[in-house]
């Protein structure tokens, strides 16, 4: 718990600082899915980042996403299983066309956070298991701009859980797992 509250605290001085004049603020809803890993394969995400990227080049984005039906199916247990996911991620970008009007932008991008799993008992056969985790995540996209505005951004990224819950006596395998998200939405730009 303690390290999710450094986290919180760095999450939160990183968004307390101002971002330089020449920050292209950012606003990306979007919807997509999960695959591999402990994702049940094709489980519909949708989520929300904000954020900034300074001259065009390095930023910073929190991103947050919930998935229902996450969890791939588990012989012998039918609960609902949900993950969601909040990150601060640093940027790194290419403007191709410049920073503003038409324009493309790829990037790559990794950081940390929180990965929520929960798993909703069937039939009350146990309790509700519900597990906070921290986790990191690295992945890439393309932003591309109609105008000064408003664009499309489609992004792939890789998660993975930092914490490994063997000791339990009862393994739920929640605390040690990967998947990937692959998203499209509106990007838009201020």
């Amino acid at each position: 718990m303690r390290r999710m509250t450094q986290i919180a605290l760095l999450g939160g001085l990183l968004l307390g600082t101002a971002a330089p004049a020449s920050a292209d603020g950012f606003f990306f809803p979007y919807v997509g899915g999960t695959f591999g890993g402990a994702s049940d394969d094709g489980a519909v995400t949708a989520g929300a980042s904000v954020g900034f990227m300074s001259a065009g080049v390095l930023g910073m984005e929190v991103d947050l996403a919930h998935t229902p039906n996450f969890l791939a199916s588990v012989p012998d247990v039918t609960g609902e299983g949900s993950m969601t996911s909040l990150m601060v991620n640093l940027m790194l970008g290419v403007p191709v066309g410049g920073t503003s009007g038409i324009g493309l932008r790829p990037y790559v991008s990794g950081g940390a956070g929180l990965l929520r799993a929960a798993v909703d008992s069937p039939g009350e056969l146990f309790d509700d298991i519900e597990r906070n985790s921290l986790g990191v995540n690295i992945g890439a996209g393309l932003m591309g701009f109609f105008n000064d505005y408003v664009g499309l951004r489609g992004d792939v990224r890789y998660f993975r859980s930092l914490e490994d819950d063997e000791d339990e006596p009862f393994d739920t395998g929640l605390g040690d797992f990967d998947f990937t998200r692959a998203t499209i939405g509106v990007m838009v730009r201020f």
